[in-house]
């Protein structure tokens, strides 16, 4: 019996063999995590979507582009839903949802259903996330979801082999170099080598370049900035490097049927409508000037009074009351007395400086001082990190983005841009505000 694959979206795949059908990280939105634009452009058809039925659903981890509750929410409740985390917030609000069969997946522990048996197997961090092992029809094919995959791990995936398929997260995206342009280095112009090594140790048939590339809105510079790697480098140096090796492109709604013998075009998903050209590359250039925040700040709606209060009552009090309530990570920048200045741009491009003289697990508001941290973002952006759980990725959030006095250029040269208090206290330690407020909105919607 043939394998079919079909790719649903960033690593969203759906596999069928002798009737039995399992998705893996079901988003089933455009825009998915609030901001990012399916690329190549596609729509959904909820209705269709919702008269599928799967065997079983397989969550590879708790972000927002692999488990969606709004994606979720078109599934029917029946459906068992298999998750790696940690986390038992994320069960309780998955099960909040109606679903009534909601499992735990351990590491190497394999998962039964019908004639597919798929095994969790340890990625980069095994508190965060998981990349899965899938074999029916004595094919095996292993997908990286969009993690990379442990040195020490290599060895005993190699074993596992021979692979038919590896789905491999192709990018290298960089959202980090983002927050501070000016400070970024330039992108590699290869691949990492370490990826050709372990495409070599895994030697599979065939290679699908996974995850995907996004846009977000059509004037943002992030258009050209997030992605230096398109598919034809990818391809290209991957069969140079790997002659036996074929890589294949699927696009969201492609079909392929996997076998002994090769690979071969399978009907389209139906629930997945293509937009425009498929086969379009992301235009990336490093030459490019970012705007300014303020500028940035106009391209969206005012706040209304009560949501501008919300912001600015967090930069007055909410931060700091977080910022104190939280443990500073060894060897911080903020081990020594830094002024912080964090700047809030509302829809005129109007700028509102909050001034904080921040020391290890303290922090006070101040009038201003020797400046060595900066800190710039959208007040619309910092209310929907806020409110609807916007993630960093889509945040417009600019750091340290111009010249402090030579000490602190010092000083910098080995402090992390995620070491910034207002990315801690977004962020650090507060799982699963995506879903929490998407179910928020479910919840009051019916």
């Amino acid at each position: 019996m043939p394998l079919h694959i079909s790719r649903i979206l960033h690593a969203g795949y759906l596999f069928e063999c002798e009737g039995t059908r399992i998705a893996f990280d079901t988003i089933f939105e455009n825009p998915f995590s609030r901001n990012c634009q399916a690329f190549p452009e596609l729509a959904f058809d909820a209705e269709r979507i919702r008269a599928q039925r799967f065997d079983a659903v397989f969550i590879s981890h708790f972000h927002d582009d692999h488990c969606s509750l709004e994606s979720l929410d078109l599934l029917d409740r029946a459906t068992p839903i298999h998750m790696y985390c940690v986390f038992d917030e994320l069960f309780d609000m998955v099960r909040a949802l109606g679903f009534t069969d909601v499992r735990s997946l351990r590491l190497d522990v394999p998962v039964q259903v019908g004639p597919f048996t798929v095994t969790p197997r340890i990625a980069m961090d095994e508190e965060v996330d998981s990349m899965f092992q899938v074999e029916a029809a004595g094919l095996k094919v292993l997908n990286v979801v969009d993690s990379w995959i442990d040195p020490d791990t290599l060895p005993a995936l190699a074993s596992y082999g021979p692979w038919d398929m590896v789905l491999w997260p192709f990018q290298t995206m960089r959202e980090i170099e983002v927050l501070s342009p000016s400070r970024a280095a330039p992108a590699p112009a290869h691949l990492p080598e370490e990826w050709i090594e372990q495409l070599q140790s895994l030697n599979p048939r065939f290679v699908v370049p996974s995850s995907c590339q996004f846009l977000q809105e059509p004037w943002s510079w992030y258009n050209h900035a997030f992605f230096p790697i398109t598919y034809r480098q990818f391809a290209q140096e991957v069969e140079a490097a790997l002659p036996d090796v074929r890589v294949v492109r699927m696009n969201p709604g492609v079909s392929l049927r996997l076998d002994a013998d090769g690979l071969a075009p399978a009907p389209a998903l139906d629930w997945i409508v293509p937009v425009g050209d498929q086969d379009v590359d992301y235009d990336y250039d490093p030459a490019l000037t970012p705007p300014s925040t303020g500028d940035i700040a106009r391209h969206f709606a005012p706040l209304s009074a009560e949501q501008s209060e919300r912001v600015a009552a967090y930069c007055r009090t909410g931060l700091l009351e977080r910022y104190r309530s939280m443990e500073l990570p060894e060897d911080s920048y903020f081990e020594q007395p830094r002024i912080w200045r964090l700047s809030v741009f509302d829809h005129e491009g109007t700028r509102l400086d909050y001034h904080y003289r921040v020391q290890g697990d303290d922090i006070e508001a101040v009038d201003a001082g020797p400046l060595s941290w900066a800190t710039e973002i959208p007040a619309a952006k910092l209310y929907a990190g806020l409110e609807l759980g916007e993630s960093l990725t889509s945040m417009y959030m600019r750091i340290n983005d111009q010249r402090f006095d030579d000490a602190t250029e010092r000083d910098l040269e080995t402090a992390e841009l995620v070491d910034d208090p207002l990315i801690r206290c977004l962020f650090n330690d507060a799982f699963g505000a995506y879903q929490a407020a998407q179910l928020r909105r479910l919840k009051a919607s019916t």
